[in-house]
């Protein structure tokens, strides 16, 4: 019997590899299924340079995403899920 913890995690949004484009983030999951979304969802990612881009480390065992020199953090899921970062700018 699953617990409902169990149920609502999602085990295949653990991230392998990050990597960027001029304007899409992209991921690499361990299931094989490669994820992109775009930067501007991401003000900070979009603000820094190419560098300090590449400088991340995943957390969370690949669950999340860390830029130390950004003072930034992302959900490996939420990026699945398209959601935007808190700190997107509303229009």
């Amino acid at each position: 019997m699953n617990s409902l913890a169990e149920q609502h995690s999602h085990p295949e949004s653990v991230a392998i590899d990050v990597g960027f484009t001029d304007d899409m983030i992209c991921l690499t999951l361990v299931d094989g299924r490669e994820v992109r979304a775009p930067l501007e969802f991401y003000p900070k990612l979009v603000q820094a340079t190419p560098q300090q881009r590449k400088d991340y480390r995943l957390i969370g065992g690949g669950r999340g995403i860390h830029w130390e020199d950004l003072d930034e953090d992302l959900s490996v899921e939420s990026i699945v899920l398209g959601r935007r970062a808190y700190n997107y700018p509303s229009k």
